[in-house]
């Protein structure tokens, strides 16, 4: 089985095609190696699968349309079984985004024609974006570091390259609460350009400073804890140990502590606990397995 640290096989005579179909012994030269110089479409298909051939000729046209900025790849999961097992395929067609070695986008089922456009175009600027995507990794390991004015600097260099940057514009939020200025990142996350205003790294970043504003008023842990033990039906008390699980930075025990009020009780003070999950959620990366678990057990819960 292929891992993504593996030295890959040498690149078959076909290696610079736009458009080919991979196996197991060609992977990693086809998708993994190959999407250091350009971001590398991945279809997972089956010759038995009606929705495949639909998509897979829309996504080629997509792919085609770059003008080489992106490349696609086929694999036929009925040959080629270990390699949906590595990246837990689940159904088909599920459709990866590889760039610089790593999985970076992903979907399910068959999208209309304009979507998989956008996902592909996406794709293509990441390639062309004159280094900035290097900048803004390279700022967020700085500011996973601790080195926050050097991540202020960097986000900041690279929206004088480019204005409407989401990214970076969220990251000098970020940095702003790394540093404990609450109002100045809120300020900055008002003034945010209208064109990115709502973009999902904003948002998430708003996500973040709401959550700092409630860990600065959380209550002690110890005694919400032994108020929920001593009456498990004191919601007021079993939403207040969340917040408080939450500020000392307990995000699984928070999610469950909601997820135990929204189950006794869904529509206690308006749904503040789904509100309040919606807003961890948020703050949280999509394919967190926080997110991933809380969303199921909550969705459970809600077509139960």
């Amino acid at each position: 089985m292929f891992g993504f640290g593996d030295k890959a096989p040498a690149a078959p005579a076909a290696a610079s095609a736009t458009i080919k179909d991979t196996s197991e012994a060609t992977f990693m030269a086809d998708v993994i190696e190959a999407s250091r110089e350009a971001p590398v479409v991945v279809d997972f298909w089956a010759p038995w699968c009606g929705p495949c051939k639909t998509l897979g000729p829309m996504l080629e046209a997509a792919v085609k349309a770059t003008g080489g900025k992106v490349r696609m790849v086929k694999v036929n999961v009925d040959e080629n079984q270990r390699i949906a097992a590595q990246l837990r395929v689940q159904s088909i067609p599920t459709v990866f985004a590889f760039w610089q070695g790593q999985p970076v986008d992903a979907f399910q089922g068959a999208l209309p024609a304009s979507d998989l456009k956008k996902f592909v175009e996406k794709l293509a600027a990441l390639a062309g974006d004159g280094g900035l995507g290097e900048a803004l990794e390279a700022a967020e390991q700085m500011l996973a570091e601790g080195a926050v004015v050097d991540a202020a600097e960097t986000f900041a260099a690279i929206l004088g390259e480019e204005p409407g940057n989401a990214p970076a514009y969220a990251g000098l939020i970020r940095c702003h609460l790394a540093l404990g200025e609450l109002d100045q990142a809120q300020a900055f996350a008002d003034a945010a350009p209208a064109p990115i205003a709502k973009a999902k790294e904003i948002e998430a970043a708003r996500a973040q400073i709401e959550l700092a504003r409630q860990a600065a008023n959380a209550g002690p842990e110890t005694e919400l804890r032994a108020a929920v033990e001593a009456d498990p039906a004191d919601h007021q008390a079993r939403f207040d140990l969340a917040l408080a699980l939450h500020a000392a930075g307990k995000v699984d025990e928070a999610v469950d502590q909601l997820l135990d009020l929204f189950r006794r009780d869904r529509e206690w003070n308006g749904g503040a606990a789904r509100a309040q999950l919606m807003t961890i959620f948020e703050a949280l990366k999509p394919q967190d397995p926080i997110v991933l678990k809380g969303r199921r057990r909550l969705s459970s819960m809600i077509f139960a």
